[in-house]
């Protein structure tokens, strides 16, 4: 019985690998990313894949629309390089084979070193670049706490492993700084980043600076800004494709993804090419069905499996925090860690907005001691930054309200306590460290 299962597979991965006829179809129209194929119509379906000899090469590219007169392809290439009357023809889908031996490289996102350190080892079966999520009652629970290592985060927005949470900033507000600090984090067995948009030199900066330690445990996805939005939107596809495959083998997987904005971005830019009406500040429909599919993919595995802890960028336009794209995500987030450009400006960093951020994970961290005492500063830092404008302008004066003396004595001090450098040593107990903090600044006093 095993050997003839086993046959099957090698069946089914050989029907993968070849094509026994090739269909293929002419070019009608060609436009500066996508073209249009007549006589492929009733052969192929979304998604399905047709390639093209561009420049002596095998040039891919995605069916994005279908209709009687031919199909609209989403080109992977920059720009198409075919005139009218070239043949195209249809491929396989794409499908990645994922190998431990990958960690410590550097693909695209079609799964091709970019590291220049020659070719992988490719694993023993393929997994599709568009898996189906786990099923919701096969599902672990997320109860497992993990150490971030960052102050701010271990004590007011904590995770748990398996945990999806999202980072919403603005540009030049230290998001970059804060994934690169998480990308450290001890406790994982791997680390898969998604640097979807990035500016190519921002690439070796984060590989080199910020993994340290964990470079040897990363596998990293990369389509940087100057790609085509169809490689920006397969890249975190790509990526968590290969942290699936990990967290089936049983690991614990740290998935970082900067930024899912620029994903939808990329999203966008597809829909409106396949001709789909705009309706929410220039996004298609089909952009906020394409986010939840993506984010629902990471979180823990079946019983018995491993999980995906999911750290995802979202870079709000103009600081508006109520832009489409973030407030979809917000909801399908098991929490947030809001960045503040006012409190960047203030000099503290990590700038995170504890007011404005929540884990909804958090209960299973803290004790009921420690749930107290961070919902008492909550408080407090709340009741100090609304009576902010008062004491500007010398309205409030000592002794005339104990709770505002409390406030305006300790929350300073807790700010101190939170500000933490890329460079610092990790936190080991951020209750522990605040409160020394605390106690050493009343003994200098």
């Amino acid at each position: 019985m095993q050997a003839l299962e086993q046959l099957q597979r090698d069946v089914q991965e050989a029907d993968l690998r070849l094509d026994p006829v090739r269909i293929g179809g002419v070019i009608t129209e060609v436009g500066p990313s996508a073209y249009r194929v007549a006589g492929l119509s009733h052969y192929l379906k979304l998604g399905d894949v047709v390639c093209i000899d561009s420049s002596g090469r095998a040039s891919p590219g995605e069916v994005v629309k279908i209709d009687l007169s031919g199909l609209t392809v989403k080109s992977f290439d920059t720009r198409v390089e075919a005139g009218v009357g070239n043949p195209a023809f249809r491929a396989r889908p794409m499908r990645l084979k994922p190998h431990r031996s990958w960690k410590g490289r550097v693909v695209n996102a079609l799964g091709a070193p970019v590291d220049g350190l020659g070719p992988m080892i490719e694993g023993p079966r393929s997994v599709p670049i568009d898996a189906e999520p786990p099923a919701a009652m096969r599902r672990e629970r997320v109860r497992r706490p993990m150490k971030s290592g960052i102050r701010v985060v271990d004590f007011f927005t904590p995770l748990c492993a398996g945990q999806r949470i999202g980072i919403f900033a603005g540009s030049g507000v230290g998001k970059s700084t804060l994934l690169a600090m998480l990308a450290g984090s001890a406790g994982f067995d791997s680390v898969v980043i998604a640097l979807v948009g990035e500016r190519g030199r921002e690439v070796r900066e984060f590989l080199d600076d910020a993994l340290g330690d964990n470079r040897k445990l990363a596998i990293t996805v990369v389509s940087t800004a100057d790609e085509s939005a169809m490689m920006r939107r397969l890249a975190p596809k790509t990526a968590m494709s290969i942290a699936e495959y990990l967290r089936d083998q049983g690991e614990s997987v740290l998935l970082i993804v900067d930024s899912i904005t620029r994903f939808a971005h990329a999203a966008r830019d597809v829909a409106l090419a396949a001709g789909e009406p705009a309706v929410a500040r220039g996004y298609a429909p089909s952009v906020f069905s394409e986010l939840p599919k993506l984010l629902e993919r990471a979180g823990p595995g079946e019983a018995g499996g491993g999980s995906i802890t999911g750290v995802f960028s979202v870079l709000v336009d103009g600081d508006d925090h109520n832009d489409p794209v973030a407030d979809n995500i917000r909801g399908t987030l098991d929490g947030h860690i809001v960045l503040d450009r006012a409190i960047a400006d203030q000099g503290r960093y990590p700038a995170v907005n504890v007011l404005s951020s929540v884990s909804r994970m958090a209960h299973h961290v803290w004790s009921k001691e420690q749930r107290a005492l961070v919902m008492k500063l909550r408080a407090m830092i709340a009741r100090f930054e609304s009576s902010r404008d008062l004491r500007l302008m010398g309205g409030y004066h000592a002794g005339s309200d104990p709770v505002m003396d409390q406030a305006v004595t300790f929350v300073p001090k807790i700010y101190e306590g939170m500000n933490q450098a890329q460079g610092d040593p990790p936190s080991v107990d951020a209750f522990r460290e605040l409160a020394n903090t605390l106690q050493a600044d009343k003994t200098s006093s």
